[in-house]
């Protein structure tokens, strides 16, 4: 009998043991799943799957019930990366369509952009997947309680706020746009207070709040008395009525000052494309704002304005033709001063007609200036990208410290909006994004060059005596690592693992203006 005993003891063991050394060996390791999708699962059905790479959160439109859409990097609109209808913008489109994958089994509230390192995933079927487990890093409610730094290049002395307010009404609710009641009026307020408060700009250009003075009174009058700066707005001759929006500006009285009056551009959209100068009190250089919204992509165009089916959507002559008459508004002339700052709700993504028509004048584009093909300020169905622009004139550009996107917005859930959540706070006041811009403004250069000093076929950075931003980007324009160097440190490259490929390396900071140089990685 004991040896029977014995026997199916060491029986069951055995049966142990298989079942052990059988689990790990389903414990698969992908370190390169740039097109892991569901038709990559087949092989992986019953086994657990290990990710070497850092998955992004790219919505989350679901997580109430656990589930969300995740991939191996953000998702971008393609025409926010490439031009329309070219062939690398139908690269994205499939690349896209590959990337990304629906987990359930996630806990709690992640906001879109959230990366999950050292993720494990059990593969239940061939489109399927539950979650096991991970380290969420970064992008949180918790981290956006710090502005982005505008200081990129150097320290800014006016802080330029542009910010789509998502039809911010005080008087004409309930007409079916914006607040359809005095509560949620109340909220609404509230929410994007909470927004402008922790920004505390010296110049805010708003686009989507109600015509008339009474909108930009309130708001001004409200920063006044939360922040302790006397905010005042500027008049305009747009006096609508109903729910109609458009474009004004509110501004901190003891750091600039409004120079002649607000000139309207009604071009296709009333109301809805401003422009007027303002100086700085402390040195009395000038420069000029315009604040824009261009037309939307909803509805329905005909002829030019009909869907080209290019990726940029109804209405993009209108958008074009918009672009083309700020351009020829002879803003410059108008004002005497060719030193022109042109942000607002554009309605198009980077690459698209409207923009290019500003880069070819000569205008830079400060998202892809400062964040490459990271820069988002926005984001539908997955795909991020920026409709929210910050364009310099050239004269201007080499005063600009730098420019970020306040992801206070679109990567939240739309069920954090005032209508819909008794949450007064400044995450989703809106569905765009504000957008920062430092200025020092200036006719002296600013910037000295920082060196990148090679040593044993590594890259040392070194901080000297100010403190420096290094960003990593792959190729392709993405963001793969920041490190921030305090004065007097050192980083070796080395030091940050990176898999096989080809980066360019940026420094920031200080008096520095930055510089790239490009890394080959080979082991």
């Amino acid at each position: 009998m004991k040896n029977t005993f014995f026997l199916k003891l060491l029986f069951l063991c055995c049966l142990q043991l298989s079942f052990l050394l059988s689990r790990a060996q389903t414990e698969v390791h992908i370190s390169d799943p740039q097109n892991w999708n569901s038709s990559s699962l087949s092989k992986y059905v019953g086994q657990t799957v290990v990710f070497d790479v850092p998955f992004y959160i790219c919505n989350n439109y679901y997580y109430k019930t656990g589930t969300y859409i995740i991939a191996p990097h953000r998702i971008f609109a393609p025409t926010n990366q490439a031009l329309p209808a070219s062939s690398e913008y139908y690269s994205l489109i499939k690349a896209n369509e590959n990337a990304e994958i629906e987990i359930n089994g996630i806990s709690g509230y992640h906001r879109m952009g959230e990366k999950l390192y050292n993720l494990q995933v059990y593969v239940n079927s061939s489109n399927s997947v539950s979650f096991k487990s991970c380290d969420f890093r970064g992008n949180t409610r918790q981290d956006m309680q710090t502005l982005p730094s505008v200081d990129l290049l150097a320290e800014h002395t006016l802080l330029v706020c542009a910010f789509n307010l998502e039809y911010y009404l005080v008087e004409n609710l309930g007409t079916g746009y914006g607040p359809g009641s005095k509560s949620d009026s109340d909220k609404q307020h509230s929410k994007i207070m909470d927004a402008l408060t922790h920004i505390k700009a010296d110049i805010f250009g708003f686009v989507e709040i109600e015509g008339g003075p009474t909108a930009l009174r309130k708001l001004a009058t409200s920063l006044t008395a939360a922040t302790g700066f006397e905010y005042t707005f500027s008049e305009d001759d747009a006096y609508s009525n109903g729910s109609f929006t458009k474009a004004g500006y509110v501004y901190r009285k003891d750091r600039v000052k409004q120079v002649g009056k607000v000139t309207s551009n009604n071009t296709a959209t009333s109301n809805r494309k401003k422009v007027t100068m303002f100086e700085e009190i402390a040195t009395g250089e000038r420069f000029l704002l315009s604040v824009n919204h261009f037309k939307a992509k909803s509805g329905t165009g005909n002829g030019a304005d009909a869907d080209q089916k290019d990726g940029q959507g109804i209405f993009n002559a209108t958008r074009t033709n918009e672009a083309n008459s700020v351009l020829s508004s002879d803003m410059d002339k108008l004002y005497q001063d060719p030193d022109i700052l042109v942000v607002g709700d554009l309605n198009a993504y980077a690459k698209e007609d409207p923009i290019q028509a500003f880069i070819n004048a000569g205008y830079t584009d400060l998202h892809r200036a400062f964040h490459k093909d990271t820069s988002y300020s926005y984001v539908f169905r997955d795909q991020a990208g920026y409709l929210d622009h910050a364009l310099a004139s050239k004269t201007l550009y080499p005063q600009v410290t730098g420019m970020a996107a306040y992801h206070i917005n679109s990567d939240e859930h739309d069920g954090f909006t005032y209508d819909k959540s008794s949450d007064l706070t400044m995450f989703r006041s809106s569905d765009h994004d504000p957008v920062l811009i430092g200025l020092r403004l200036s006719n002296e250069p600013l910037y000295k060059w920082q060196p990148i000093v090679k040593q044993d076929n590594s890259l040392v950075l070194s901080a000297d005596n100010n403190s420096l931003s290094a960003r990593v980007f792959t190729l392709t324009g993405f963001l793969y690592s920041q490190v921030e160097l305090s004065a007097g440190q050192e980083l070796n490259l080395s030091d940050l693992h990176l898999p096989k490929g080809v980066y360019i390396v940026e420094l920031y900071g200080g008096q520095h203006q930055h510089k790239a140089q490009k890394v080959i990685v080979t082991q």
